[in-house]
């Protein structure tokens, strides 16, 4: 066992969960957290209204589960007859329905917040703008390298709140936690929150880059002194920002600072001063992924994982799908499909990922980001980019400065038009980069569905 001597060897008292607030039920918003919400609540015996303002698919078969559902509907006629609102995190606070519900002086509890109070387990929580699916999956496959128990919930896979009932007492839960699933946590209190990073994203929905940064540290504010806050020390938005909580501070950072318990000199990735793995061996590729890497570990390790499982685990996992995912190789050019980069930062992460002759496909609809910072990544590492979707104009005209260092711009009809224009003009050694920088909704209804899409297109080229 790791020398810190932690769950693994000497699990503590699992926290007493708050009990849920009083019934009747609404929830709102009927994609896949809102839904396996409700049936958590109906599955209790709870009295559950759904209601969505949409025709959501996943609403189907609600009903035969004892949950009424309303569709076509903002909710705010079925608030005479609940007591708590239960928010997707999908429903802005800004909403008629939560607006409504917070001036008549209802109970609001976002599905994070629900699930983890009916979840008795032991969790680890992961937030940050980019890489948490990413951590999320490979601690999880660290857990079961070790042998452990673990169950995992994100959100592009297993809602949170459908393991209630269902997971092994035993296991370590470990989930993503998103902003807006965080905005909405009032007592949520993971034995082990990570926090990966912070860039600009989601200020459609956050006020400012400091409303988000607040909502992400909803992760910290409740632990307690036996709890873990594992953190990024070169991230600079958390360079002199309280963490909040009570929790032992476990830092992670590039070089030999003392305060980092796990550290990247050299090539070689350390723990507590000892080397644990060189970043060439990681399953994972990119820079990106070794910070990911390190919070991983940093996490496990804390948590009492031995070393070898670690080590292990790190160096077999190798990746999710739509971050940066390599779906193909012809003719020498390799297609990759990082749809899940659906932020700015995101997508300098994907292109940064290669040393050159990158054929970057960008676009998607809007998320009123500016695209600037993705201008000298474009020169250093594109050959040409490829413009889609809703956005296409306003990259354009953003990245007007990359035409003068030879890279080219293409505006392109949709998806299929941008990868066969891309494949016609790569090279073998080049790469055909599907990094959006963008949501999808502007022609899909997810970042799954585009990735897939990009996929088929590929396919059809073999």
């Amino acid at each position: 066992m790791a020398a810190n001597m932690g769950w693994m060897s000497a699990p503590p008292p699992r926290k007493p969960r708050p009990s849920l607030p009083d019934g009747p039920f609404l929830a709102v918003g009927l994609a896949r957290s809102g839904c396996a919400a409700a049936r958590l609540l109906a599955q209790r015996g709870e009295e559950v209204l759904g209601v969505d303002s949409g025709h959501p698919a996943a609403a189907a078969g609600l009903a035969g589960e004892g949950v009424e559902v309303v569709l076509d509907a903002d909710g705010v006629a079925q608030l005479d007859r609940v007591r708590t609102v239960v928010k997707s995190p999908g429903v802005p606070r800004e909403a008629p329905v939560i607006a409504a519900a917070l001036e008549r002086g209802l109970d609001v509890i976002g599905e994070l917040e629900l699930a983890w109070r009916a979840i008795p387990n032991r969790f680890v929580a992961v937030t940050g703008t980019n890489g948490k699916t990413t951590t999320v999956e490979l601690l999880g496959h660290v857990y079961r390298s070790a042998g452990e128990p673990v169950a995992v919930a994100g959100n592009v896979g297993t809602p949170l709140a459908s393991l209630a009932g269902g997971v092994d007492p035993t296991a370590t839960v470990i989930c993503e936690a998103s902003s807006f699933q965080l905005e909405d946590a009032t007592r949520f209190a993971p034995e082990c929150g990570i926090f990966l990073n912070l860039a600009p994203d989601h200020l459609d929905r956050h006020a400012d880059l400091d409303a988000y940064l607040a909502a992400k540290l909803r992760l910290f504010a409740n632990q307690g002194n036996d709890d873990i806050a594992v953190y990024n020390a070169d991230d600079p938005a958390l360079a002199g920002t309280d963490l909040g909580g009570c929790a032992r501070r476990v830092a992670f950072c590039r070089g030999a600072a003392p305060e980092c318990e796990l550290a990247l000199a050299e090539g070689t990735i350390f723990y507590a001063g000892e080397p644990l793995i060189a970043a060439g061996e990681l399953g994972l590729f990119g820079e990106h992924n070794v910070a990911n890497a390190m919070a991983a570990a940093a996490a496990a390790l804390s948590v009492g994982i031995d070393r070898d499982a670690v080590r292990a685990g790190l160096r077999s996992f190798a990746g999710v799908p739509h971050r940066l995912e390599q779906v193909a190789e012809l003719g020498g050019v390799r297609f990759v499909n990082d749809s899940k980069a659906t932020n700015v930062a995101s997508a300098v992460v994907g292109i940064a990922a290669f040393d050159r002759g990158v054929h970057a496909i960008l676009g998607g609809s809007e998320k009123e980001e500016p695209f600037e910072p993705l201008i000298d990544p474009v020169r250093e590492r594109c050959a040409a980019c490829y413009l889609t979707g809703a956005t296409a104009d306003r990259l354009a005209a953003a990245l007007a400065p990359v035409l003068a260092g030879g890279v080219e711009l293409h505006r392109c009809a949709d998806l299929e038009d941008a990868v066969r224009s891309a494949a016609a003009a790569a090279a073998p050694g080049d790469v055909v980069l599907l990094s959006p920088a963008c949501a999808s909704f502007d022609a899909f209804e997810s970042f799954e569905r585009r990735g897939e899409r990009f996929r088929e297109i590929v396919g059809a080229l073999a």
